[in-house]
């Protein structure tokens, strides 16, 4: 009787550690799956962020302008002197794709989303070659100066006349149908693209 309890006991002493060892191994090769796609989630976000950082700052819209300009300087006791422009200008919305980061990049199962930096007017300027001095009065000899003056005003106008043409949202429009299509075949997801859309203005070059 005491052999066969021995026995009985040894028999289920093997099943258990059998049983463990099953176990183990599921627990092992389960690991070794998902390390194997947290690698290769890894990989696809590091390919993806070099390919948008290397484009730069990406020029994506340019609007043209001309108009005519007025400006004239107020004087105490004589004539106020004026200056009539006709101005040519151009106005260029661009993303600077050298500010994402790895932690702008998040992979979701299927898909990639790719938070992008806000849309910039990144220069707005006069076309001096196209533009015009068309008329002076009271002048003298100030004109020079009044000229000058005419056209840094100019180049504001051009500055606001994009802000209320729309060129920060034609940026964030023109971004997605250029960077979506080619993100989707370098990461093979789907991608979405998000931005918060905030003014963002560079100096003039």
């Amino acid at each position: 009787m005491t052999r066969f309890i021995n026995s009985l006991l040894r028999l289920f002493l093997i099943v258990l550690l059998v049983v463990g060892l099953i176990v183990f191994w599921e627990q092992l090769r389960g690991w070794s799956v998902f390390s194997g796609l947290t690698k290769k989630e890894t990989t696809i976000q590091t390919v993806v962020l070099q390919e948008v950082t290397e484009l730069g700052k990406l020029e994506l819209v340019q609007y043209r302008f001309k108009d005519i300009v007025e400006h004239q300087s107020v004087r105490q006791w004589l004539p106020n002197p004026k200056a009539v422009l006709i101005v040519e200008g151009e106005a260029i919305g661009c993303l600077d794709l050298t500010k994402i980061t790895a932690e702008d990049i998040t992979s979701q199962g299927d898909s990639l989303i790719v938070h992008l930096p806000d849309p910039e007017l990144c220069s707005y300027k006069i076309n001096h070659d196209r533009s015009r001095v068309f008329n002076t009065e009271y002048a003298f000899f100030e004109e020079a100066q009044l000229v000058n003056e005419a056209y840094q005003r100019a180049e504001i106008q051009i500055r606001q006349s994009a802000l209320n043409s729309g060129i920060l949202a034609q940026t964030r429009q023109n971004a997605d149908k250029i960077l979506k299509p080619m993100l989707e075949r370098i990461s093979g997801k789907k991608v979405f693209l998000t931005t918060r859309m905030k003014a963002t203005l560079q100096p003039l070059r």
